[in-house]
């Protein structure tokens, strides 16, 4: 026993002396501007992930900073340009709750919107992503109506529309192959009454018509037709339909020709929007940056000149000398 006491007392000894009675020393944390522009400077330079980890440990170790409030918000925007749309809307969520009257709501609104709308799928998949896309884009317009982000929302809307129409009229094609009639109605008919506004309505239209050619009921279908007519004249969904009533002896001396009468002012074309898939491929609908990257000073400033719940984007951190950021019928 006596033995063991010794080496350990000559162990401890040893080991004084090793650090020459000093403690180890622990590294010192940057401040909070350096990790701010570090991440702003990683954002420039699209380094998004080094970005997101240099406001995470501003918001760790500086949790009553004037950066912090932005750093947040920098990190969720950093995170959707990885596209990792899940912690992007995390983190937009915990800017929104704890800064609920920050001047960068309206953006921050509208960039957790556009998370879901990113992760829209294809038609032959759930749209239950369509409809929380649609959800998030009516609150940036209910909470933010003159905004400009509220004018792409609305467009985004009408895009998500256009989307949830295109898997009525797939499963409503479905029915129909199927010769379940009456499904194929309803579907059609939803299209028709709930998207009107949508490129999917002369297709719904046209389809109705052969249904009800297929079942039978003559006076619906030249009724339909007729309806195509007058909103779709040009359309090649009209000349399909007018080819089968034509076939069957439908036709009326009153009945227009494909082409030769006029729609309503503001009747939708085939080709006017797209779906949000169309639109992601050609890399439209993608968030800006927001202000920090475009109108940042050159020079940089303290924390002081920030205010106090660091709302306010513009006043953003940037290294001086750093350049400032640009940015036949289908079956």
């Amino acid at each position: 026993m006596a033995s063991t006491a010794a080496c350990a007392t000559l162990t401890l000894l040893t080991g004084c002396s090793l650090f020459g009675n000093k403690a180890p020393q622990v590294p010192q944390l940057s401040s909070a501007d350096a990790y701010y522009n570090n991440g702003i400077d990683a954002l420039r330079g699209r380094r998004y992930a080094l970005a997101a980890a240099e406001f995470e440990i501003l918001q760790q170790n500086y949790p009553y900073s004037g950066y912090t409030a932005n750093a947040q918000l920098m990190e969720g925007y950093a995170y959707y340009l990885q596209s990792k749309y899940p912690e992007a809307a995390q983190q937009l969520d915990r800017f929104i709750e704890l800064h609920p009257t920050s001047t960068d709501g309206a953006y921050a609104f509208y960039l957790l919107a556009l998370c879901y709308y990113e992760q829209i799928g294809d038609v032959n998949r759930d749209q239950q992503m369509t409809a929380e896309a649609m959800s998030r884009l009516q609150d940036v317009i209910a909470r933010f109506p003159q905004s400009k982000y509220a004018r792409d929302a609305q467009l985004k809307i009408d895009l998500c529309r256009d989307h949830l129409a295109g898997k009525e009229m797939l499963v409503g094609r479905y029915y129909q192959q199927q010769r379940a009639y009456q499904g194929a109605i309803g579907r059609y008919q939803r299209v028709v009454q709930d998207f009107q506004t949508t490129n999917h309505v002369a297709e719904a239209l046209e389809r109705l018509v052969e249904v009800y050619l297929d079942l039978g009921l003559t006076g619906e279908a030249r009724r339909t037709g007729i309806v195509l007519a007058y909103n779709y004249p040009g359309s090649k969904w009209y000349r399909f339909a007018y080819s089968d009533l034509k076939r069957y002896r439908l036709l009326e001396a009153s009945t227009p020709k494909p082409g030769t009468t006029k729609g309503p002012p503001g009747a939708a074309s085939q080709e006017e929007t797209m779906s949000p898939a169309q639109s992601a491929a050609r890399g439209i609908g993608r968030a800006d940056a927001p202000a920090s990257l475009t109108a940042a000073p050159v020079q940089p400033v303290s924390s002081q000149s920030l205010q106090s719940d660091g709302s306010t984007l513009t006043s953003n951190v940037a290294h001086q000398g750093v350049a400032q950021g640009t940015n036949g019928r289908p079956r």
